[in-house]
């Protein structure tokens, strides 16, 4: 099949490129030409495990190709993906003028029957508005497909290569049993449904998953005051057919481009239809609240007085194997520590060259190496689970910290790892593990 594809962000790229494995020709469409130039010269402007090899590897096959020309790709195309961003507008609604913009170019792009497909997270009903934008522009035939994607960035290639399901929402059985053949290759659980049901079954999924990471870290904070470990508490959970164990990790509260803006946009979706979501309004409020936790901590230690304190921050990617710092818990906490007066040291393997674009500097200390920014720290906080942070050696880290305080924001460790260490280590709702340590807090920092 010929396929051109809108919008070469997380969505649109590894779509793009997975359909071209598949043995598909697939054009990927971008305004940025910047992008599509490093795009057609082998180079990926995100970080994702495995997909540069298949950009290249497909690139080379004829099968894969990047432009600027919209117009001559969707001529060229038989099944046409919008894949442009939907960023939150100020009050959480879902901005869709770039879905709005795309399907009038589609439109003027029309030289024969399409099948187009949203695989945008949209608002219920955007399947019905871009149809009716291009009906006013064409008298071209076409069939309006919602196609949601639930990949998760750092694994994005394996989850589209490999996908749990696949919801095809349609109003045409025709269109609907060719993007059936075209994804049977990856599963057999393809979910047909109407379009305002697969609209919504995208935001209903990252609404409860995001529910699941919320719940457990509430958990977490009880466990600390009960002396539960919330680990123990969550494995057991998960083994319970009917809760199982994804996204049962407690730490600082989920981040990233979906969680956060999904889950706002469903509060609004719900608000336009009169309809109040108590449940996922406390479910962002707990997220908020949770990535402040390591700030409480800190407090704690050093009596309220962070200023002038220096502290080590490990990891400043929303979570591991990815670039991306959208919405990341490091933001709030670094710029927090900055007005409080800290002198702020970080690091992070993969995205600070993205954070540093996007927030700027904040007076914080780059290091080239994690062993660089925890030297000479008073504390040092883990906020994202790098391999590279799983696996240091904790009794060399703790000789070069001016005070061997180590708060987990993650539970990367366990109580073994921490037991032969004099550190004062803190993690989210494992209190036994933050009574282990061989030193008096008080004598340590004072």
């Amino acid at each position: 099949m010929n396929i051109t594809v809108i919008g070469t962000g997380y969505v649109g790229l590894v779509s793009g490129i997975c359909y071209a494995e598949l043995g598909h020709r697939v054009v990927c469409v971008d305004k940025d030409l910047a992008k599509v130039e490093t795009l057609q010269n082998g180079g990926i402007p995100i970080y994702e495990p495995g997909l540069q090899e298949l950009s290249v590897k497909n690139m080379a096959a004829g099968r894969l190709s990047f432009t600027g020309d919209l117009r001559d790709a969707v001529g060229q195309s038989e099944f046409v993906i919008i894949a442009v961003g939907t960023p939150s507008l100020p009050n959480g609604e879902a901005n869709l003028a770039y879905i709005d913009g795309a399907a009038t170019e589609i439109a003027e792009a029309m030289n024969g029957y399409k099948i187009i497909a949203v695989k945008s997270t949209v608002p219920v009903g955007t399947n019905e508005r871009v149809a009716k934008l291009i009906r006013s522009r064409t008298p071209e035939r076409f069939d309006s497909i919602s196609l949601p994607e639930f990949l998760r960035e750092g694994s994005a290639v394996q989850d589209t290569m490999h996908p749990d399901r696949i919801v095809i929402g349609a109003d045409s059985e025709a269109a609907a049993e060719t993007l059936k053949q075209l994804h049977l290759p990856l599963t057999d659980n393809i979910v047909v449904t109407d379009i305002r049901s697969a609209e919504m079954l995208k935001y209903a999924s990252n609404a409860f998953l995001a529910t699941k990471i919320s719940f457990i870290n509430e958990i977490a904070n009880i466990c600390e005051k009960v002396g539960a470990d919330v680990t123990r508490v969550a494995e057991g959970m998960g083994f319970d057919k009917r809760i199982g164990h994804a996204f049962l990790k407690a730490g600082i509260g989920y981040g990233g481009s979906c969680f956060p803006k999904d889950t706002r946009a469903l509060i609004q979706i719900a608000g336009n239809v009169d309809y109040e979501f108590k449940l996922l309004r406390a479910v962002v409020e707990v997220n908020q609240d949770q990535r402040m936790s390591v700030i409480r901590k800190l407090e704690s230690i050093f009596d309220g007085e962070l200023q002038g304190k220096t502290i080590a921050i490990w990891g400043v990617a929303f979570k591991p194997n990815t670039d991306d710092v959208r919405e990341s818990p490091a933001l709030e906490i670094i710029q927090y520590l900055i007005r409080s007066g800290a002198h702020v040291k970080a690091y992070d393997p993969i995205a600070m060259k993205n954070f540093r674009t996007m927030y700027g500097d904040n007076g914080v200390m780059w290091c080239d190496e994690a062993l660089e920014a925890a030297a000479g720290a008073d504390a040092l906080c883990l906020l994202t689970e790098w391999e590279e942070f799983v696996r240091t050696d904790l009794g060399q880290l703790q000789t070069i910290l001016r005070k061997p305080i180590l708060i987990d924001g993650r539970n990367v460790f366990k109580e073994a790892d921490v037991a032969e260490t004099s550190f004062i280590y803190y993690s989210i709702g494992r209190p036994r593990l933050n009574q282990g340590v061989k030193e008096e807090l008080s004598a340590l920092i004072n």
